[in-house]
């Protein structure tokens, strides 16, 4: 059974950083692509960031701007989001995804994703 834990959420002053962290299990994680979406209230998600199941290929949305930086670390399992000079607009629940299958590529479309973690809530107070 796959299981995807995020951690790292919290409160945080405009202006600040987090680093989200998600632990996979039940899926040989080398093999799969990872990435992080969110969901704002009242919002449909949206993608944040992708990083190839190898780790040398990453994809971010727009919004990112070079402020969030999607890291993994195979050994152990685990893919992470260090976020920068956050604002109000990055207010939400950030979740991590697992690929649908080994090798498939990183992808901004969260149809590419088979597994998803329950999620981590991000507030970004002014």
């Amino acid at each position: 059974q796959v299981q995807l834990v995020e951690s790292g959420g919290g409160l945080v002053q405009a202006g600040g950083s987090l680093r989200l962290s998600c632990a996979a299990s039940g899926l040989t994680f080398s093999t799969y692509a990872m990435g992080w979406f969110r969901q704002a209230p009242g919002k449909e998600r949206e993608f944040v960031a992708a990083i190839s199941w190898g780790g040398s290929s990453t994809l971010s949305a727009d919004f990112v701007k070079g402020r969030f930086t999607i890291s993994r670390d195979n050994a152990k399992k685990m893919v992470s989001l260090q976020m920068t000079s956050l604002n109000s607009e990055d207010t939400a629940v950030y979740y991590c995804a697992a690929g649908l299958r080994s090798f498939h590529p990183a992808t901004a479309d969260g149809f590419g994703y088979a597994y998803w973690g329950q999620g981590t809530g991000v507030i970004v107070s002014s």
